[in-house]
């Protein structure tokens, strides 16, 4: 089978790459071209057609900067896609770019699959009209979106399972005193910061996280780099004291953190699923917040609450995320009691994700359509 895979972020890329992995597994004939990061190059022993580094633009205002951008990649895909022939083309969450592929795509009766689905529960929710037209098969990681889909709209799908499971419990975790030594750590408990993915947030974001490691002088602190930036980006930030940098090695670090900081996304939930008290933060330029709280229609904005469907984690938002505030929630997650609290809810979450298989039970159902 040909396959034609479409991820636009960091995460899409490490989703991605594991069903590919499974696929493989399943069809010794499996050839793959896609548009992803490294995680998907090094399975499919190729580069993309385009890099996620190159497709990722934040908020309402920076879209409209790249609009331009943004259109010439669409067409680029498009003809791409023409030349390749695919069995099928699997989407990978990023919905702006990929609902427009799959419009075109139906119109011209190429198979389409998606796998992760764009958060239509969170807004945009019109976004189901053209879902139900365009999509062939869904592949939900959620265990409220199946009953959002087939209960609220009447459409079928297929609850996989959360993917994460899968990547955490495949990790090989570096025994603590290699991974201190290795990035000339010391003895003290470490405090992760994960300050998102793209340049706009992780200046927005750092700024205040790093008003912290002066007050917990206790603790060491340490940033995740994103896979999807230099480690240059990063230098203006470590000229604090007690801030250290790791970069690829997010889910080693959140393996020895005692807690964390950490950006909105899908780090929340990578966060939980490894056992850490985290604080939730977000802060967006002021129009785009303006634009977001009229249209998105949650009651949280974190992956665990949502999961949950109730505060589990504590989420400082624009206004709310200052450092006397953030200040205040590290200190609470520090405390024994109220951080093992949380670890029992983190229990219950893994529990509501449906366990470790989501890229093989994917790889099943999908080559089971594509045959039939």
């Amino acid at each position: 089978m040909k396959y034609y895979l479409i991820a636009g972020e960091a995460s899409g890329d490490l989703h991605a790459s594991n069903l590919m992995k499974s696929l493989l597994k399943k069809d010794e004939n499996a050839d793959f071209r896609f548009w992803g990061g490294d995680l998907m190059s090094d399975v499919a022993q190729q580069k993309p057609v385009k890099h996620y580094k190159d497709l990722a633009f934040m908020g309402f205002i920076e879209v409209l900067m790249n609009l331009k951008t943004i259109l010439g990649n669409i067409k680029v895909c498009k003809k791409d896609i023409e030349k390749y022939k695919p069995d099928v083309i699997i989407f990978i969450d990023y919905p702006g770019f990929n609902m427009r592929i799959a419009k075109w795509a139906k119109e011209r009766n190429i198979k389409t699959f998606y796998y992760i689905s764009p958060q239509i529960w969170a807004w945009k929710e019109n976004r189901i009209k053209a879902i139900k037209r365009d999509v062939d098969e869904m592949f939900v990681i959620l265990p409220f979106e199946k009953s959002f889909y087939e209960e609220k709209h009447n459409f079928p799908v297929h609850f996989v399972g959360h993917p994460l499971l899968d990547a955490i419990d495949k990790l090989e975790v570096t025994p603590i005193e290699k991974f201190r030594k290795k990035h000339d750590l010391d003895n003290r408990e470490i405090i992760a910061i994960l300050p998102g993915s793209r340049k706009q947030e992780i200046v927005k974001m750092l700024s205040t996280m790093l008003d912290m490691p002066k007050k917990f002088e206790a603790y060491q602190f340490i940033i995740a780099g994103a896979p999807s930036q230099e480690k240059s980006f990063y230098e203006q930030f470590l000229v604090k004291d007690n801030v250290s940098f790791v970069t690829n090695e997010t889910y080693q670090l959140l393996s020895h953190s005692k807690a964390a900081m950490v950006t909105s996304g899908t780090a929340t939930l990578e966060t939980a699923l490894f056992d850490v008290p985290e604080v939730v933060c977000y802060k967006g330029s002021e129009i785009s917040y303006q634009i977001a709280k009229r249209i998105i229609k949650l009651n949280y904005i974190s992956l665990v609450n949502l999961i949950m469907d109730q505060e589990i984690v504590k989420e400082l938002i624009q206004n709310e995320f200052n450092a006397k505030n953030l200040e205040v929630e590290l200190k609470k997650i520090l405390d024994d009691k109220y951080s093992t609290q949380m670890k029992q809810k983190f229990k219950t979450l893994k529990q509501k994700l449906g366990g470790v298989g989501a890229s093989d039970q994917t790889a099943d159902l999908m080559l089971d359509l594509l045959q039939k």
